[in-house]
């Protein structure tokens, strides 16, 4: 048994059983795949995958117990290396955020301003992707820290912590005939074109659980993954929009007049996320602790590094 079959298998799993996928992904033949497969095979006398010819279909019972020690395996191997990092050079690494467009023109300037501040030599990487974009790189291992509002609380690999609550809110042109409405309703609302975020960004299935359960289907003439698009055509008076409040900046925003709605649309709550089970170095603790100063380094350590399914 050696790394490289250990490898081999998560990365099947990870590549949906396509061996040549599989190759391709660690810079391999297919064939040199498919014989550290059978080799470790007959090494534990199971069968890991379940066959079709030449073809994997899937996991069999034991190689789905196989497939989750293989991952912790693999795992806490990343994790001796980092440990040696964090002693060798606890000052220097690289760090790598995964991120909305939301969370990142909006909610983390200061932060990552304190960080590079504070942490000069960490080379920080701040990627922009959609919440299961972020889940995924989180889960793979290529993103240390995740922060969304949606997806990231479902994933059972991930140890989520809430960052902050915020609610929608209404943005119209100066002069729009909403602005004379003293109590706003979804029914009003769902009379103009609307636009807003894109399916499974900022909070969008908020939006959506709103308007069913008050019975109106709105007309959506335009959805977008980030608030400065929505603004953008809403000013052009295409639409009435509906944005993260904090989307909202009273001086860049000035042709436009913001409607705080908090009892149409329900409280939206952002969380940041990293893989369970993961070392965690000295800067990725001082960022988090940073986000959500209320958790703690103790406790943030103990959740975090605890695996999957050991609660």
């Amino acid at each position: 048994m050696n790394f490289q079959q250990l490898r081999i298998i998560r990365e099947t799993v990870r590549q949906d059983f396509n061996l040549t996928e599989v190759a391709n992904a660690l810079y391999t033949s297919q064939p040199g795949v498919s014989k550290h497969i059978k080799d470790l095979e007959d090494e534990l006398g199971i069968e890991i995958f379940v066959r079709r010819g030449k073809r994997l279909l899937g996991l069999t019972e034991p190689g789905k117990e196989l497939a989750e020690v293989v991952n912790r395996i693999l795992l806490d191997t990343h994790n001796l290396r980092r440990i040696a990092d964090q002693f060798a050079s606890r000052e220097t690494g690289h760090f790598v955020v995964a991120t909305t467009h939301t969370q990142a023109r909006y909610a983390l300037p200061q932060i990552i301003k304190w960080f590079k501040t504070d942490y000069p030599r960490v080379h920080l990487a701040l990627h922009q992707g959609s919440p299961v974009d972020i889940a995924e790189k989180l889960v793979t291992g290529e993103a240390d820290v995740g922060i969304a509002t949606e997806r990231l609380d479902q994933v059972p690999e991930l140890a989520t912590f809430p960052f902050y609550r915020w609610y929608h809110a209404v943005i119209v042109p100066y002069g729009h005939p909403l602005l004379k409405v003293q109590d706003l309703t979804l029914e009003l609302i769902g009379e103009y074109p609307i636009i807003t975020y894109h399916e499974g960004f900022t909070g969008r299935t908020h939006i959506d659980k709103a308007f069913a359960d008050a019975g109106v289907v709105p007309d959506i003439v335009l959805s977008a993954i980030d608030a400065d698009v929505i603004k953008t055509y809403v000013e052009l008076d295409l639409g009435v929009g509906i944005i993260a409040s904090m989307a909202y900046d009273g001086f860049k925003d000035r042709n436009l007049a913001l409607i705080p709605v908090p009892h149409l649309f329900p409280e939206s709550t952002t969380r940041l996320a990293v893989r369970r089970g993961t070392y965690l170095r000295s800067y990725a603790l001082a960022f988090i602790e940073k986000v959500c100063p209320e958790i703690g380094e103790e406790y943030l350590k103990a959740v975090a590094q605890k695996q999957n399914g050991s609660e």
